[in-house]
């Protein structure tokens, strides 16, 4: 591994600062302003979804606010009564803040029902100016965000809710520009409930991946039978058994594993021990693992564990201490 692999490498516990609080900051600023000016003007123009903009964008700065909250209470280490830390409350942010977009998304659909039963004027002159602007503020916004969504799943909500923001904006900008031609001010509910779908869309993909992470699922894509043979094919590697792979954080994956190798000195499987951290950090990205090392004869060498199904109770075979290294 190179340098900065090594740096980050197996069961690392840095929290070393980055950039995205203060970036998550100026989003707010950006997110306060537009929606007040979206609603001053969604009233003289007459257009609920210049309004229904703005209340997205509302919504936004409240979970703007959560996302930097939690980001900054998961960046606590483990303490004696939270020994995994506090890592799990950005996925729980996640959680709400889509919460949040499908609340705003009930009442823009609601809204937007009683404009299609009686549609009014709309001035788009006033529409495409504000719109624009409002692109943007949520274009800067999507941009400041867009490094840390890769890495980090409350900054992901965070970072769709602006995408959203954006993609509405540039929707409502071509409204208005239709209606400085034409008086087909019934579109006005239908971007509306377009934006709707596009929160619905959005939103799921991230509840789904939270809930993935709450229930300790193996993360997507990670092949367990692979990493088995990979590690059994390591060299005083005899098998491999009752193993676990799931996601702490969203950017973070843990495992843990029984390892079975011959009889040997505790040196010999610390040797080991590191070998297959190594392995496991280049092949798999697992940056927490969790080894406990016996010999054989110990336990059923079942890939799974067999007390996490619903079998009922098993019994399991005593193990001698002196041949167990955690």
């Amino acid at each position: 591994m190179d340098g900065q692999a090594l740096a980050k490498g197996p069961h690392s516990h840095n929290q070393a600062e980055i950039p995205w609080g203060r970036r998550l900051i100026l989003t707010m600023i950006l997110n306060l302003i537009i929606p007040l000016i979206e609603i001053y003007a969604g009233i003289l123009s007459g257009s609920m979804a210049l309004i229904s903009d703005a209340l997205h964008n509302l919504s936004d700065l409240t979970s703007l606010m959560i996302s930097y909250a939690a980001l900054k209470i998961g960046g606590r280490g483990p303490s004696l009564n939270q020994t995994f830390g506090y890592r799990r409350v950005e996925v729980m942010a996640a959680v709400f803040n889509v919460a949040l977009l499908f609340g705003a998304a009930f009442y823009i659909a609601a809204a937007g029902w009683g404009r299609l039963k009686n549609p009014v004027p709309i001035q788009g002159t006033i529409v495409i100016w504000v719109a624009l602007a409002a692109f943007a503020g949520n274009g800067l916004s999507t941009l400041l965000l867009h490094s840390g969504a890769k890495e980090n799943l409350n900054l992901r909500g965070a970072f769709l809710h602006m995408l959203v923001d954006a993609l509405t904006s540039i929707g409502v900008a071509l409204l208005g520009v239709i209606w400085i031609f034409r008086p087909w001010y019934w579109l006005d509910p239908l971007v509306s409930w377009a934006i709707v779908a596009l929160i619905l869309y959005s939103g799921w993909g991230i509840i789904k991946e939270a809930l993935l992470i709450l229930m300790n699922a193996a993360p997507p894509g990670m092949d367990l039978q692979s990493i088995q043979q990979e590690v059994e094919a390591l060299e005083g590697v005899k098998g491999m058994h009752h193993l676990h792979v799931w996601n702490p954080s969203s950017e973070s994956i843990a495992l843990a594993a029984h390892i079975i190798v011959p009889d040997q000195p505790l040196s010999k499987v610390d040797e080991m021990a590191a070998k297959v951290r190594e392995l496991l950090y280049r092949r798999f990205k697992v940056d927490h693992p969790i080894l406990q090392f016996e010999t054989e004869g110990y336990a059923p060498l079942d890939l799974l564990c067999s007390l996490c199904g619903q079998e009922g109770p098993v019994v399991l075979q005593k193990q001698p201490l002196e041949k167990v290294k955690t």
